[in-house]
């Protein structure tokens, strides 16, 4: 069994120029992972437009950013799961 203590940490990819983090799965069997951009994190918690606090804005936020990932994967999404703007959408 996977424990949240093994998930790899979040981090930002600067080839890709997005955070990618894993999200364990509701039932803590497995985790899945997962990309947010910096421009979403811009639009959506007024991080920096250039990406420069991305991480840090993805730790402040992370218990909303990981439910959207877990709305997704209940969606059918599969891993990788891109977040859009819609999936971080005030509620």
């Amino acid at each position: 069994m996977v424990t949240p203590g093994t998930l790899p940490a979040a981090f930002f990819h600067a080839d890709s120029g997005a955070v990618r983090f894993w999200v364990m799965t509701p039932d803590g069997s497995d985790w899945v992972g997962a990309i947010v951009r910096p421009a979403l994190l811009h639009h959506r918690f007024q991080g920096d437009i250039g990406g420069a606090d991305a991480l840090a804005v993805y730790h402040r936020h992370q218990a909303e950013i990981d439910a959207a990932v877990l709305r997704r994967i209940a969606a059918g999404s599969i891993e990788p799961v891109l977040l859009r703007e819609g999936d971080l959408a005030p509620r």
